[in-house]
């Protein structure tokens, strides 16, 4: 994929604009986050290991580094899989990362084909219930269903519900922690444990945690170098100001019953 045009640039939501800058973590709770899903993951060397929703792939990366197995990695944006591909080819872990389409509603895997399942910020887009249930269902019974979403730590204003669900990310649907325990208990689901944490992706200290420094300022680089990089920032983060006050993220960590 190309350089994208002024236009198109424009019409990305935040995830895929962050991806087209550089940044490597995107997802609500950041690498803590992360941390907190592969603590709760139980996941060894030779775990078959899905990763839902993959984005630029990080967490899958993460996971052939640092546990030595195999995982497939699947997402359903084009731009996403590009990104997954050559992070994986960077990080020299190709041949352990599969990297393929996937649609969280429809997953091709036979029920039961994996020992953990994960989802970062994913389920949120969607119909939850029934992504839930797919995550579920590739699952083997006894394996691990874990995901991060997006939660309202405190009742958000009419006017950062409005601008975060209605402007930044349209479509998206989320709420409480009760009822996302309930979607994956609804799911089949077990032994459902949970944490969460504050949503810093876009502040200044998040984004040094999750990229460092070095890799901060390569994207800093890049927005400041293009204006319609610098026009979809100008759009993005006064929007994004009003609505992390209240914003935070949830692991979820639950058991398929044997």
């Amino acid at each position: 994929m190309g350089k994208l045009a002024a236009a198109e640039v424009e019409k990305l939501d935040p995830y895929k604009f962050m991806a087209t800058v550089g940044k490597r973590v995107i997802h609500p709770g950041g690498r803590a986050s992360s941390e907190a899903l592969l603590a709760l993951a139980g996941i060894s060397p030779l775990s078959r290991v899905l990763d839902v929703g993959c984005g630029v792939g990080t967490t899958a990366i993460e996971i052939a580094r640092r546990y030595g197995g195999d995982v497939t990695a699947v997402d359903i944006a084009p731009l996403m899989l590009e990104r997954a591909d050559a992070n994986a080819r960077a990080a020299g872990v190709r041949d352990r990362v599969r990297i393929e389409a996937g649609d969280i509603l429809d997953l091709r895997f036979e029920d039961g084909s994996f020992d953990v399942v994960l989802a970062e910020a994913v389920t949120m887009f969607v119909d939850r219930q029934r992504a839930a249930g797919e995550l579920a269902r590739v699952t083997r019974p006894g394996g691990r269903v874990l995901a991060t979403e997006f939660l309202w730590r405190r009742p958000p204003t009419s006017q950062a519900r409005e601008i975060f669900l209605g402007q930044v990310c349209p479509g998206m649907q989320f709420d409480t922690l009760d009822e996302w325990v309930e979607i994956y208990r609804s799911a089949g689901l077990a032994d459902i444990t949970t944490d969460t944490g504050p949503f810093e992706m876009m502040t200044a200290r998040g984004f040094l945690a999750d990229e460092g420094l070095g890799r901060s300022l390569a994207i800093i680089g890049r927005v400041g170098t293009r204006p319609a990089n610098i026009r979809k920032m100008a759009w993005l983060m006064p929007r994004m100001a009003k609505a992390v006050p209240y914003l935070g993220y949830v692991v979820i960590a639950a058991n398929k019953p044997s």
